[in-house]
């Protein structure tokens, strides 16, 4: 297993880590530490780190006979030969032709679309409970944030909030929505969170921080 090494001047001790959301090990260095040792002390880890890395949500590439959790509907990925290259969705199967090797590619596109789709959707609802104006609805795929909620009135969700379940994507919309009136974590805020998504929040933000990751292995092939 590769180990990245990363001199951090804030650090204060040596760190092993295992990033959850990529599973690359990282080997984190005080400012003036000796390299040699350290790079020793990490090899030394190495059974850790295999026994750390089995624990990881198991990849989920986007390929055919492939079951995704879409807006709370199991689907499955579809392909035959052919020279459709739209992904349609027919039922309970994401249904798309073409090349075989863009099968991936392709699916990941559809499932952007539809979070744009269904956050904006969410997003619209709020605003309009919680009297404001959004001026954008984006999605992107971030590492460390679902959404975020600019100045400007834009916000920005992870695209991979559609394959959670509704009920924690729409409180996700209902946080960012509410930034709107406060731009801070203070109890005025979560009380307008509860307050706009009609139930305490908090469920939906432990559901994320125990399956979020597993979300972000969604495409990955290793």
């Amino acid at each position: 297993m590769r180990i990245e090494v990363v001199r951090n001047a804030r650090a204060r001790t040596t760190r092993l880590l295992l990033d959850p959301l990529t599973g690359r090990a990282r080997l984190v260095l005080p400012k003036r530490a000796a390299l040699k040792p350290a790079i020793a002390w990490a090899e030394g880890k190495r059974d850790w780190l295999t026994a750390e890395r089995a624990r990881l949500p198991p990849a989920a590439p986007l390929i055919p006979g492939a079951v995704l959790t879409v807006d709370d509907a199991a689907l499955t990925v579809m392909w035959q030969e052919g020279r459709r290259r739209a992904v349609v969705r027919e039922g309970d199967t994401l249904s798309l032709e073409g090349p075989i090797e863009t099968v991936p590619r392709r699916v990941e596109a559809w499932l952007k679309r539809a979070a744009l789709m269904v956050l904006t959707e969410d997003t619209r609802h709020y605003a309009t409970l919680a009297g404001v104006e959004v001026t954008r609805v984006s999605v992107g795929d971030p590492r460390g944030r679902w959404g975020s909620c600019s100045t400007s009135g834009a916000i920005r969700y992870s695209w991979r909030l559609l394959l959670a379940p509704s009920w924690v994507r729409r409180a996700t919309a209902a946080h960012e929505v509410a930034h709107r009136v406060h731009m801070n974590h203070q109890p005025a805020f979560h009380a307008l969170v509860a307050e706009l998504s009609g139930s305490d929040p908090t469920p939906a933000r432990a559901w994320l921080r125990a399956h979020g990751a597993a979300l972000h292995w969604v495409g990955r092939s290793s």
